[in-house]
């Protein structure tokens, strides 16, 4: 069983067995954690709605925490808390294993990475900002050239099977906020996804459940109603 807490934006918690998972935190209440477990946290860029410093904290209270970061937050991180024996900067198309975690990162169409994970025969997918960022005022050139970017990366996880998706639908893209999630879906095997970076704006669930291209895979996404949600995915 997977465990999903959703924190608030981009920041998810998941839990699975001896481990924790935690995603581009930057505001909400951070979750008291077992420390016990395993804690591997993620940041896919420096932009301030996916780093907070804040997350350094972990490391004083759990004795096995894992700091797995893009490599445009190295700096900031290593003057506010971060420490190179228990962290990885990474860039994008990397493979490593930290902890017998697995991770491959793809390049994001706007900074740092995206993060592909496999722990104890399960697989995670955290897009960051890696999404179809069609801004139209920019011009039909930005929109094919974002498109054509966003739809190679994608393409190296066709067929992959993911248990559990975090993908942008960002209401700002107005009539294309859905066409990231969209092809994402169509090329993978995900068996939930959790849409995010919807900037508080839950109306987006209602507007997802109403487009004729989820009709598909309308059951596997799941609605967010508020932070600190809690899912169960089998």
């Amino acid at each position: 069983m997977i465990k999903v807490v959703y924190i608030e934006h981009s920041g998810f918690l998941v839990e699975m067995g001896d481990a924790c998972f935690l995603f581009d935190y930057y505001q909400g209440e951070l979750p008291k954690l077992d420390q016990e477990k395993k804690l591997f946290l993620f940041a896919s860029h420096a932009h301030h709605d996916h780093y907070q410093r804040k997350i350094f904290e972990y490391q004083e209270q759990m004795p096995r925490t894992f700091y797995i970061l893009s490599k445009d937050v190295k700096r900031d991180a290593l003057k506010h808390g971060g420490r190179e024996e228990n962290t990885w900067f990474v860039k994008p198309d990397q493979e490593l294993d930290v902890e017998d975690c697995q991770i491959r990162t793809l390049r994001s169409t706007d900074e740092g990475v995206a993060f592909l994970i496999r722990y104890q025969g399960h697989c995670i997918y955290h897009a960051g900002d890696l999404n179809a960022w069609y801004w139209e005022e920019e011009g039909e050139d930005y929109v094919m050239m974002m498109r054509r970017n966003y739809e190679h990366e994608i393409r190296k996880l066709s067929g992959e099977p993911i248990d559990v998706a975090f993908v942008p639908v960002d209401p700002r893209l107005e009539g294309q906020y859905a066409k990231g999630l969209d092809f994402f879906m169509r090329k993978t095997r995900t068996k939930y996804v959790f849409p995010m970076h919807f900037w508080g704006d839950y109306g987006i669930f209602d507007r997802l459940r109403k487009e004729s291209c989820t009709e598909e895979y309308a059951d596997r996404i799941m609605e967010i109603e508020r932070p600190g949600q809690a899912f169960e995915c089998v």
